[in-house]
C-alpha cells in the first residue's frame, strides 16, 4: 500500500495538469474568441507536463 503512493501522485498530476491547462486555455479561448485553438494548446501542455511527472516517478523507482 505505502509503495503505491507515488504512482498514485503522479496520476493524480496527470489528470490535474490535463485539467488545469486544458481549463486555463478554455479561458483564453473564450477571452480571445479563439476558439479552440488555446484549449488545443493547453491540453497538449497538459498531456506533456503530466507525462513527463508520471516518468520521473516511474524512472526513479
Amino acid at each position: 500500500m505505502q509503495r503505491s503512493g507515488p504512482a498514485a501522485g503522479a496520476s493524480y498530476t496527470l489528470i490535474g495538469a490535463i485539467i488545469l491547462l486544458g481549463g486555463l486555455g478554455y479561458m483564453v479561448d473564450m477571452w480571445r474568441g479563439t476558439s479552440p485553438w488555446f484549449l488545443f494548446g493547453g491540453l497538449v501542455l497538459g498531456l506533456i507536463v503530466g507525462f513527463y511527472e508520471l516518468a520521473k516517478t516511474i524512472w526513479r523507482s
